[in-house]
């Protein structure tokens, strides 16, 4: 008898023949926060001359959502923990779709920066509690296997998608509808929350750790903040450095901190587990990789190769199927059978081999020949990486650290994100400038070297992200040493916490 058929947890999740349309629920939830993080970026420049936002201050709209989610991910879900996961979830969308109206509708640079900070602080909420539902949902090894790897290849294709819906609503609509097309999809989500979903009730009698609210959510913002401003400053810019020193040092305390606090916001037990501490140093450092690609190829496509902004969004859509793959049909499939550094080691070889492909990239590459194969590859290890990561990271929780763990992988998905949208930046644009200055010898081939030397920064950075995938799985292999579901742990079967 499988673990699903017993025990009270599984009870409520696996009873209702009606969990799969509630997994659509939760995918349509975690499909709109993952896709607001890109589906702007193709809008910018219109919403840049519509509102007339500086070249400086552009960066806020990105930034905003960015600082705002990566920063209170960790609140967001000691907060679904205690009230209870549906009732953040619908609390989540609900002002998810507030601020998004209120960011289509803006008038001024700084109404569209709010909406996107308010997008960030609701999307803290929504996000882990999609994940945590998910959890205690689906905890048979097979329907968890089909789960994750859904949820899984949303984490991954979401990025792309967002490139490819902005894309079409900035040419045929205009870029406000990058904001209220999550209206709809919040209205649907909600009214299927109420009649799908269920969830245990919060665990009202606890305490909300507000020290260590403050410390954690002041640490990662501080972080956070400081990778994006590295990206238009320099890494060695005082407030930069100021902003990595705070972080560190409020980390620092906050960790200090929860082995004191009575109800700490991030028990430590859950990070000391070698198997989830892995799975969250794999996912970031796979992100600080994947952002790069997005950022590079976005640019490389349109300013390059000339491409229109739907022909772009349409450009990675093989990437995205490739991940849907990976994820659903042979990732869901295998983790039944293997142990995930079986799947997400190969996965990882993947990924870097694509990107090693993109180092060889010119002004003039041909999509088909040489673009392509590396973005299927790309999506190809995505889609195998990521499925064993969020559900060994989620595998074996208690009840009432379901959400924080949950937003746990999240925020490892988001620091990730800001390191390597600033890191591998900071790097294509120093070696571009230097590549030009040293081969601006003729000034009639001016712009024929520009263009060279930019490709020039986004092979060396490209490489760098190689780089850091291959060391995504050096880190998978040696830490995440958990078996397959089926010989391991119950996945609706709590790890004892460790006695102190």
């Amino acid at each position: 008898m499988s673990a699903t058929r017993t025990g009270e947890s599984a009870a409520p999740g696996q009873a209702d023949p009606r969990r799969w349309w509630g997994l659509v629920v939760i995918a349509l939830a975690q499909l709109m926060v993952v896709l607001d993080a890109t589906i702007v970026n193709i809008a910018l420049p219109s919403a840049q001359r519509d509102l007339g936002m500086s070249d400086s201050n552009r960066q806020w709209v990105i930034t905003a959502y960015t600082l705002a989610f990566g920063g209170l991910l960790l609140l967001g879900g000691r907060v679904a923990d205690l009230v209870g996961r549906k009732r953040t979830f619908v609390i989540g969308l609900i002002g998810f779709a507030a601020a998004s109206a209120f960011g289509g509708a803006a008038t001024t640079p700084a109404m569209l920066f709010g909406a996107r900070a308010l997008q960030g602080v609701f999307a803290a909420v929504l996000a882990p509690s999609a994940l945590s539902l998910l959890t205690t949902t689906f905890t048979d090894p097979r329907e968890r296997g089909k789960a994750f790897g859904i949820y899984g290849a949303l984490a991954g294709s979401g990025a792309a998608v967002g490139f490819i819906v902005g894309g079409v609503l900035t040419e045929y609509l205009n870029w406000r509808w990058c904001l209220y097309v999550n209206i709809p999809i919040a209205v649907i989500a909600v009214i299927g929350a109420f009649a799908l979903l269920h969830d245990r009730p919060g665990h009202t009698g606890a305490r909300l750790d507000v020290p260590g609210v403050v410390l954690g959510c002041g640490g990662l913002v501080a972080l956070v903040y400081g990778f994006s401003e590295a990206q238009p400053r320099g890494w060695t810019d005082p407030l930069v450095l100021a902003l990595f020193a705070a972080g560190v040092v409020l980390l620092a305390v906050f960790v200090w901190w929860q082995t004191r606090a009575p109800s700490p916001l991030l028990p430590l037990h859950i990070i000391r587990d070698r198997n989830r501490a892995g799975c969250f140093l794999t996912m970031m450092l796979a992100v600080i990789g994947m952002f790069g690609l997005f950022l590079f190829m976005t640019y490389y496509l349109q300013v390059i190769l000339g491409y229109s902004p739907v022909k772009t969004g349409l450009a990675f859509l093989p990437m995205t199927a490739a991940i849907v793959i990976g994820s659903t049909q042979i990732s869901a499939r295998l983790l039944r059978h293997v142990g995930p550094r079986m799947l997400m080691v190969p996965g990882m070889l993947l990924a870097s081999g694509g990107m090693v492909i993109l180092t060889q990239m010119t002004v003039d590459s041909a999509y088909a020949s040489e673009i392509l194969p590396a973005l299927i590859l790309m999506g190809l290890g995505m889609g195998l990486t990521f499925m064993p990561v969020f559900s060994t990271a989620t595998a074996g929780v208690a009840p009432q650290d379901s959400g924080v763990t949950s937003a746990t992988v999240n925020t490892s998905q988001q620091v990730g994100g800001s390191i390597g949208t600033a890191l591998l930046n900071t790097v294509a644009t120093s070696t571009s400038a230097s590549w030009i200055t040293s081969h601006l010898t003729d000034p009639t081939r001016r712009e024929q070297v520009v263009r060279e030397g930019i490709v020039h920064g986004y092979t060396v950075a490209i490489w760098l992200a190689a780089g850091i995938m291959l060391l995504a799985g050096l880190v998978a292999g040696l830490m995440v040493t958990a078996k397959a579901p089926k010989h391991g742990t119950p996945a609706d079967r709590p790890v004892p916490e460790p006695v102190a």
